[in-house]
């Protein structure tokens, strides 16, 4: 009952602080505000977690008993922001009610860069702009001085990661299709990552966004402890027992993102959690023309890239070694970049490495300019693991229906099988727009996932605690065969057929019953369009003149 009270007041500030800061936002258009609001709440979990640690500095006992609080290398040491003078949030909210308080901003956004190489320019400096009323701004600082957000207590609950995240998700749904460019849904996210498991390795994104699957990896793995922790005491098959588990010990993660103004956002939202964002690269050419990783061999790779992005510069890169798919040529059309993109995360498997991504449902049937024969290359090199169908309404971006695919390059004991699951009927609907996957619908589908990876009769999965089976109208482990037999399609309706409860449905009764309504429909029709002449015809116009 505690953690439910705990969760419903933190839930309850994520919320206050949204409505406060949206009426402040007045005529500003919610892309450019969130970057005011989001780098103020940044600007605050620094300056908490550097007063913080400069009080005890000041104390100076035990520990800190000498030291001198205005010393870089103090915060260095502890993994905290050094936030010079001007920039401390007590010196902000100070100046909050003058006219200047948009240029201090800017200013002090200036000084955290120059005194932290990892921050230069990451940091928005926007708040002196005339359009933002300063009045508002400072009532907004206000407003985001009242939550302690970066002491070490609310690190500890995360409240500044549920704030950030929840604001994100906000503006994505203020802005519409524009916002849905650097905001993936958190619950599908969430799927993505508990199908794949990113225990330990190299997490890469090529298409990383405002960082949430970097984000979801992390809680992942805090989330289970047991894997390394086992309560029996004994060792776990890593880590030590009764160490507290540092995601940054196991994962390492690399990112690209070709909008700078999105990839400022991921290099804050990884910063506030402490995750290491130094290989989450910008450049304005993208992936496909300038891979920042080249040489990278990916654990696990988890995306979620534009859907059927026409202009990806298909063009220019037709000889591109990316194309190659286990010693045979298979360039992708020019005119979508779909193929592309699953070519391009391929290429940057591991021998050993998994990817799970998002994709427009198109991709499964497509036999568009060469799609088709790739689809059934990677289909019958053995490359498919799984491919699940989403129910509509999740993305805030796009109506177009999407699925999750899972590639792996090493699938022994699975080559000649692919798991579909089919979960467009599942969800719950958040409001008229929007749909969400809730976590029983997320334990089911990653759980049903695993059951079938762990493959023999009598072995559990690792997830659930029941063997897979074959559920009619929503699971089916596929024979590449059989896939074959429909040409290489990877709809998952195509394979997992009806529902249980709709086997007793007679097609041949359905249909001829159709049949004598339309039958009917049409002959009440043709005597209504009789009658009608029968009458115009009884009508006696008049003689002219």
């Amino acid at each position: 009952m505690a953690k439910k009270i705990k969760a419903e007041q933190e839930e309850a500030l994520e919320k206050k602080l949204w409505k406060a800061a949206d009426k402040l936002r007045k005529n500003m258009d919610a892309a450019e505000y969130k970057h005011v609001v989001l780098g103020l709440i940044f600007l605050k979990y620094i300056s908490d977690a550097f007063e913080e640690l400069y009080a005890n500095l000041k104390e100076g006992k035990g520990e800190s008993e000498g030291a001198d609080p205005e010393d870089k290398n103090e915060y260095l040491a502890e993994k905290v922001f050094f936030v010079p003078q001007i920039a401390r949030w007590p010196f902000i909210q100070g100046r909050a009610t003058q006219p200047t308080i948009g240029k201090d901003i800017d200013d002090a956004m200036d000084a955290i860069e120059k005194d932290n190489p990892s921050l230069r320019g990451v940091l928005p400096k926007v708040f002196s702009q005339e359009k933002l009323d300063k009045s508002s701004l400072g009532g907004l600082v206000n407003l985001i001085g009242s939550a302690a957000i970066g002491t070490k207590e609310a690190q500890s609950k995360d409240i500044l990661g549920q704030v950030f995240e929840y604001f994100l998700g906000e503006f994505a749904l203020a802005e519409g299709k524009k916002g849905g460019q650097f905001y993936t849904p958190q619950s599908v996210v969430k799927l993505l990552v508990e199908m794949l498991e990113p225990y330990e390795g190299r997490v890469f994104d090529p298409c990383c966004g405002s960082g949430g699957m970097f984000v979801q990896s992390e809680k992942f793995i805090r989330s289970h402890q047991d894997h390394y922790n086992p309560p029996t005491g004994k060792a776990g098959k890593k880590g030590k027992t009764g160490l507290e588990l540092n995601p940054g010990d196991r994962i390492s993660i690399y990112g690209q993102e070709s909008n700078q103004t999105t990839w400022r956002l991921a290099k804050m939202n990884l910063c506030i959690r402490g995750i290491d964002s130094s290989n989450v690269k910008w450049n304005n050419e993208g992936s496909f023309l300038n891979d920042a990783h080249k040489d990278l061999k990916a654990d696990y790779i988890i995306a979620n890239p534009p859907f059927n992005d026409s202009d990806w510069s298909g063009e220019l890169l037709r000889d591109d070694a990316r194309w190659n798919v286990l010693g045979e040529k298979l360039t992708p059309p020019p005119g979508n970049a779909n193929y592309a993109w699953i070519q391009h995360f391929l290429y940057h498997l591991a021998p050993t490495g998994q990817a799970g991504f998002v994709l427009s449902k198109g991709a499964l049937t497509t036999n568009t300019t060469g799609e088709g024969e790739i689809r059934k290359a990677l289909i019958e090199k053995g490359l498919v693991d799984c491919i699940v169908n989403l129910p509509t309404k999740l993305f805030l971006n796009t109506q177009i229906p999407a699925c999750l695919w899972f590639l792996g390059r090493n699938r022994e004991g699975r080559e000649n099988e692919i798991l579909f699951i089919d979960a467009r009927n599942m969800g719950f609907l958040v409001n008229r727009k929007n749909r969400d996957l809730s976590e029983d619908d997320i334990r089911l589908i990653a759980d049903t996932y695993h059951n079938w990876k762990s493959g023999k009769a009598g072995n559990p999965g690792s997830q659930g605690s029941d063997n897979y089976e074959d559920v009619a109208g929503f699971c089916k482990a596929a024979t590449i065969e059989e896939v074959a037999k429909l040409n290489y399609v990877l709809t998952p309706g195509r394979y997992v057929g009806l529902a249980d409860e709709d086997d007793d449905f007679d097609f041949v009764e359905r249909f001829t019953s159709l049949k004598a309504e339309l039958e009917k429909q049409i002959a009440e029709e043709v005597d209504l369009n009789k009658k009608i002449m029968e009458n115009l015809a009884k009508i006696k116009l008049p003689k002219n003149g």
